[in-house]
């Protein structure tokens, strides 16, 4: 089973539900490993906020790569 196979079947539900896991998983991770940095440095909200924006920027590039694929024709 390659990339080949998913160019000729388009996103079913169980896909997209996948994606926003992916998405939602990443901001999460971001937002946590921000409260831990910003618990060990005693800032706030600094790295909560960073984390928040890296999580988000981590799941879009993710998202892009699982679709890319399918876009593809």
């Amino acid at each position: 089973m390659g990339d080949d196979d998913n160019q000729d079947k388009p996103l079913s539900g169980r896909d997209m539900v996948g994606l926003g896991g992916l998405i939602v998983g990443c901001v999460i991770v971001g937002l946590v490993v921000g409260l831990v940095v910003d618990n060990a440095a005693g800032t706030s909200p600094v790295f909560t906020l960073v984390g928040i924006a890296a999580g988000m920027a981590g799941g879009a590039v993710g998202f892009w790569l699982r679709v890319r694929r399918y876009l593809r024709g």
